[in-house]
């Protein structure tokens, strides 16, 4: 039985930083959480949130270590941010990084068929627009692996901010300065962030991929709420994709960001371990 499907397997984690891409002569990180055996696993690009304006590959780290723990090969990337790069950018390095890590699979014990993405916050945002549009020509803009397409076996968004414009109206309802200007400075317009919206994308009847998704927040989070979650999982299911929900009661936005024993981390890490076991099996 491949390790992959062992759900109390341990695996030792070897962790290294590869160069995935270059930007102006300038290398692109990815951060490797390698599990120990013969594989195959599953295999994760991990895209960092930070209101697209901050952080970095090291986002996320304890939630990357147990996944590979389990037995699931994770990747997470650098991508441009302001001032390197507004949208879409960072899209377009996600997309070039699914197709670099779907071409470099077989290397990584994995097999192109089980690529996926899970991300948090504006990363959760940006997995699901990234899965949704693997073929958007502005997205895959950047040369890459001959015969490589972006489409994804699987997306896990947390607590993702799944309508930018929604947040941005929020933010500026609530007096948050700094949140409204990194809108400002990533996006450039309330159209651009209207385009980008999943939930809207939807309700416009946009043609979209739709791999099976999982989305998870708390049902207290401050800029995305419930309804909001539900509408899309909702609008997912009709469009014909598989989507599940998952609240957890009184959580609110990022509530696992940096914090392994907050309340909900293991049970989070848990479900989003089955998920992908499920869409790899």
């Amino acid at each position: 039985m491949p390790d992959t499907l062992a759900a109390d397997a341990r695996h030792a984690v070897t962790i290294e930083d590869v160069e995935y891409q270059r930007q102006n002569g300038r290398p692109m990180l990815a951060r490797l959480y390698r599990p120990g055996g013969t594989g195959p696993f599953p295999a994760a690009l991990q895209v960092h949130g930070g209101a697209w304006t901050s952080k970095d590959r090291t986002d996320n780290d304890f939630i990357a270590k147990a996944l590979a723990e389990s037995g699931i090969f994770v990747a997470s990337i650098d991508f441009r941010m302001p001032p390197d790069g507004a949208h879409p950018a960072s899209l377009q390095d996600i997309n070039l990084g699914i197709r670099w890590l779907k071409a470099s699979a077989c290397e990584f014990k994995s097999r192109p068929e089980w690529v996926g993405s899970f991300g948090t916050s504006s990363g959760g945002h940006q997995v699901l627009l990234a899965a949704m549009r693997p073929d958007h020509p502005q997205y895959a803009a950047l040369p890459g692996p001959a015969g490589i397409d972006a489409r994804q076996a699987w997306v896990i968004s947390g607590w993702g901010v799944l309508d930018p414009l929604l947040r941005y109206n929020l933010a500026k309802q609530a007096g948050n300065a700094e949140l409204v200007k990194n809108h400002d400075v990533f996006w450039g317009s309330e159209a651009a962030m209207a385009d980008a919206a999943p939930p809207l994308m939807l309700e416009r009847g946009e043609k979209c991929a739709l791999p099976p998704a999982l989305v998870f927040g708390g049902d207290s989070d401050e800029w995305v709420p419930v309804e909001l979650m539900k509408s899309f999982v909702a609008n997912y299911r009709k469009a014909g994709g598989e989507c599940e929900l998952q609240l957890y009661e009184g959580a609110n936005h990022g509530f696992m960001t940096g914090k392994p024993d907050a309340p909900y981390a293991a049970r989070a890490i848990e479900r989003m371990r089955a998920f992908i076991r499920n869409h790899t099996a």
